[in-house]
Formats: C-alpha cells, structure tokens, sequence
C-alpha cells in the first residue's frame, strides 16, 4: 500500500532501518527490521572506463588524522595556483538510493551497482568544485577519509595521497582540548586512535607521501617543496604567505587563532616518554616518535 511505502521510506531515511516482509516459507508472514545499507556496504570497483568515466583528473587526498595540521596544510597549498584545496569535502558521506527495484534493474542494465553510481556523483562534485576555482588539481583533506581510502583509490585510481602524521600524544591532546567539555584526555586519546590506525592502515596500502607536522612548522618551506616535487608541480613561495587576505577562507576543519595568524606558528613542544599514555605508545613507536 502506498501508504506503507511512504512509512518505510522515512524509517529508512531517518533511523537506517528498513521493514521487509518474511517469506512465507521460513514462517507466518510478519514484518521484520533489518539494517539499511550505508554507502560503506556496497560492493565498489574502478571505474569501467576511466576515460569515459571520470571528469576529475589525479585528485590529492591529504590522509591524516584529527588534530594533526591538516587546515594548516590545506591553507598553505591552496595558496598554490595550481591547487585548490577547500573546506573538508566529506564526499565520502553522499549516497545515492535507488528508490524502487526497476530503477536498480535499469541501473543494472547500464553496468552500474550502487557505489558506481556514488562514485559518479562524487568525481562529478569535485570537479564541478574544481572548475569553478579556475585551477588544475583538486585537494581534499578531510579526516574521515582515513576510513574510506580503499574507496578512494577505486574512484580515482590516478588519485596521489599525502599522509600528515604529528606525535600521537600531542594529537590526543589537542583533541581533548578542542571539546573538554565532550571527552576526556583518555577518551580522546582512545577516539583519536582509531583515526591514527586507520591512516597507518592507508599508509601501508597504497603508495603517497608522508609528512610530519612537526617538519612543516619547523620547515614549512623544505617540506611544501617535497610536497611539490611529489606532486610534478612547481615551488611556489606564496605558499609560504597563506595569511594574505585573498588566500585565508574560513571554512570546514579546524580555525583557530594559529590558522587564522596566516603565518605558520611553532609546534607544540614534543611530549616526554613518560607524557604518552599507554594505548598511544604502540602508535607512538611504528611512527618513530619512541624507540
């Protein structure tokens, strides 16, 4: 009934739950709930033809965890001309529903599952972004990205990936300190290391660049430069003059007093052996912060 179809819509919509019918073979007919599929579910693939298929050419994905200087890095490259990187994207999170079994069917016809289709609305809004910026790569630094980079490097397989790594202690800190009021220093430590894992795990599946933040506010012109080499564009000292008021923009990430100074500031002091909590030192450890 059309009414019934309208009820589970909306449950779905808005809970992530999906009622179905039970057959009559496995018992008495009944209503059921059961899990919706979230984009993360869905079988994905590259692109059949990536010629064809994809407007977006060799995206930069910066991999990094929360509070490890991924707005300053942002800000610094878009300050080149010939990236754009802009507020934390989120692609990652944008779906798409068929909505009704034909639909899938004819999708199906086409060659396309569910994620193919994601995937062409995600290429299609970065490049639609990117266009409009005037500039010839895109840079997405959004740190949610750590959980879907094998997604992401299916997308775009000419996709390259910059991973921005800072002492695990200092980021779990900063975490703490960016919501007190929402976690403690031991449950931002333990949330913040599910982003570091997932980056690790990014780090050892596909092949990129690492940087430290450390490096960066140490030696931001040495390390833009690898970032550049990496990259096959060239060094562009206005990187280093990000504050300029047609580079800053405020947007999604963090934005606080050192961002918005428009000059890199140094770095927290570096933490003590003895300042690390214990779930952080195995992470510490695998990237070189302890011995």
């Amino acid at each position: 009934m059309k009414w019934q179809r309208k009820i589970t819509t909306a449950l779905e919509r808005h809970t992530g739950l999906r009622i179905e019918r039970v057959s009559k073979t496995s018992g008495p007919a009944a209503k059921s709930v059961v899990p919706a599929k979230k984009a993360a579910d869905v079988s994905f693939r590259p692109p059949a033809d990536p010629e064809a298929d994809r407007l977006l050419r060799a995206p930069v994905f910066v991999i990094s965890p929360v509070r490890s200087g991924s707005t300053l890095l942002r800000s610094m490259l878009n300050s080149h001309p010939d990236l754009h990187a802009p507020h934390e994207l989120h692609v990652r999170r944008l779906g798409v529903d068929f909505g009704t079994n034909l639909a899938e069917k004819a999708m199906a016809a086409l060659g396309h599952n569910k994620a193919d289709l994601e995937h062409l609305l995600w290429d299609r809004v970065l490049h639609r972004e990117l266009v409009r910026s005037g500039k010839r790569y895109v840079v997405d630094k959004t740190p949610a990205n750590a959980f879907a980079y094998e997604r992401l490097a299916a997308c775009w397989p000419d996709a390259r990936f910059v991973f921005l790594l800072r002492h695990p202690a200092s980021i779990a800190t900063s975490w703490h300190e960016a919501s007190p009021d929402k976690r403690t220093p031991e449950e931002a430590a333990k949330d913040a290391l599910r982003y570091m894992k997932a980056v690790e795990r990014a780090r050892k599946a596909l092949p990129g660049l690492t940087v430290r933040y450390e490096e960066l506010t140490a030696d931001p012109e040495r390390t833009l430069r690898g970032i550049c080499d990496f990259l096959a564009i060239a060094w562009e000292p206005a990187m280093l003059s990000y504050g300029t008021p047609e580079v800053v923009t405020k947007g999604l990430g963090d934005w606080k007093d050192k961002i918005r100074s428009g000059q890199v500031q140094p770095g927290r002091e570096l933490p003590g052996p003895e300042e690390v909590p214990d779930v952080l030192k195995g992470m510490a450890r695998t990237w070189g912060y302890l011995p």
